[in-house]
């Protein structure tokens, strides 16, 4: 490397959380970074397609590489968004959410076991909206520049506070330093009267939970601060086995180790005690889609302060918000509101009360309601389907297997399974036998069976209609032996 090269630069994605304040279109299975937005891309495909533009990091098969947090459960639907870009990533897959410090901690051991203690990484959370990318990009050299001065920073980036929300985290600065400040103090969701204090000072911004750290001062801090969190994401991560017939695309992190770990921000963990953090001022028009009232403002109002998406209609109506999905929905008459519509939920909420979502989740939890946990249509790796009725021992699906995908060869303990090909060709596993149905076609597939649903056209969606019946319906009544994508 060159005497004043900028260091080798590590982009890490975190895609956790739930996004409960994002209910009902944010479930736990299918979490704000997989939201689609109003022009088509998710959260995560945006974070995705930023990163492509950062200089100075490795490239992996030819292309620029990041590295993603995430949840075992969000792999696939991570991989899918990956794949719609020109990135190549490692995985590293949580079994558990244990918050930021033991997630950051672990990729820092990562890179520095593969690119040095002297590499620095870039943390994003995957569920950011950025608008003004050149200036993210001159930021993320400000903060570049931070980590390499003499002494050496760890780097956050601060958004200069545009209103008193009481929702994010603030950060007092002091001295100025290079192209950024000394930080004095981080402040946890501030009330209403700080909030307005801290917007009426220059020395005072929101906490935008992106970081920039040399690997090495990161790791050695951590030691001094939080050394349980290094200790047991020391052990979490599996030592590299060059095995050729393993999967080096993601990385299981030891569940044993890892539940060990404190569940604890960076923030608290390390942050807010380091006499070694700076904060970059950054005016890249920046948005943590944190709750309905932030993502609403991402689309324009009109005059009246109207906003929505999908097939609707405001009249005489001001400050509102629609989204949409299949429904045309009217509103008349109304004044601040939020409403927000999906297949099997539709919350109507006062943008004053988006704060108090999480009441509602808290209370679909007390409940295990179904609709805390997934939408009606649920995506898998081979496909995707859609409960279309439920009742007390039966459940009608609609089963849709992309060409050349197939499903498990699994059995159910409690349930047996009659399916329908109502467009495209199935190839049956059933017991013994391997058969094909066509469109107009059915089988039964009885209580106890191993069996397997294959799509073997190449250009042509398998769509099936399932009619499950049994004393137990639950997703988790499933016994896997073989399965494509490496879920036994």
């Amino acid at each position: 490397m060159k005497k004043n090269s900028p260091p080798l630069l590590i982009p890490v994605i975190l895609c956790g959380g739930t996004g409960s304040r994002l209910w009902p279109l944010s479930r736990e299975g299918h979490p704000k970074p997989f939201i689609e937005l109003f022009d088509g891309e998710t959260l995560l495909e945006k974070t995705y397609k930023r990163v492509s533009l950062l200089e100075n990091i490795p490239k992996v098969n030819g292309k620029p590489f990041v590295l993603t947090v995430t949840n075992r459960e969000y792999y696939f639907i991570s991989k899918d968004e990956l794949e719609k870009t020109d990135l190549e990533s490692i995985f590293l897959l949580e079994p558990e959410g244990r918050n930021t410090a033991p997630a950051i901690t672990i990729a820092a051991l990562w890179i520095k076991e593969h690119y040095g203690q002297h590499a620095s990484m870039l943390v994003m959370p995957a569920d950011h909206m950025i608008q003004d990318l050149k200036e993210f990009l001159l930021k993320v050299n400000h903060a570049l520049q931070l980590i390499e001065h003499k002494p050496s920073y760890l780097v956050t980036f601060g958004i200069k506070p545009q209103s008193p929300d009481t929702g994010l985290g603030y950060i007092e600065s002091g001295k100025a330093v290079a192209n950024g400040f000394e930080v004095v103090q981080f402040y946890e969701k501030p009330d209403l009267k700080t909030a307005e204090e801290f917007l009426k000072s220059q020395n005072f911004f929101w906490n935008s939970g992106i970081f920039c750290f040399n690997v090495g001062q990161l790791l050695d801090e951590m030691k001094i601060y939080s050394p349980d969190v290094l200790q047991y994401a020391e052990t979490s991560l599996p030592p590299y086995l060059d095995d050729e017939t393993k999967d080096h695309s993601k990385i299981e992190i030891s569940l044993a180790s890892f539940k060990k770990c404190p569940n604890i921000s960076i923030d608290y963990a390390l942050m807010e005690k380091s006499k070694k953090v700076a904060v970059i001022p950054a005016d890249f028009q920046w948005s943590d889609v944190g709750s309905w009232l932030s993502f609403s403002r991402l689309i324009p109002p009109d005059q009246n302060g109207n906003s929505s998406m999908g097939n609707n209609l405001l009249l005489n109506s001001k400050d509102s918000f629609i989204q949409g999905n299949n429904r045309f929905i009217a509103a008349v008459g109304v004044n601040n509101l939020i409403i927000i519509d999906t297949p099997d939920a539709l919350l109507v909420i006062d943008k004053s009360h988006t704060q108090d979502i999480k009441m509602i989740t808290s209370k679909l939890k007390q409940n295990q309601q179904e609709i805390l946990y997934s939408h009606r249509t649920i995506k898998r790796p081979w496909g995707n389907f859609t409960t279309l009725q439920t009742g007390p021992s039966f459940k009608i699906k609609c089963i849709e297997v992309n060409p050349l995908k197939s499903l498990s060869l699994q059995s159910h303990r409690y349930r047996s399974e009659h399916w329908v090909v109502i467009e495209g060709e199935a190839e049956v596993i059933n017991q013994e036998k391997v058969y094909r149905i066509k469109t107009n076609e059915s089988t039964f597939i009885s209580q106890g069976s191993k069996h397997r649903l294959i799509n073997p056209l190449t250009n042509t969606v398998l769509k099936i209609i399932e009619v499950q019946s049994g004393s137990y319906l639950g997703e988790d009544d499933i016994e896997r032996f073989e399965d494509q994508f490496g879920r036994t």
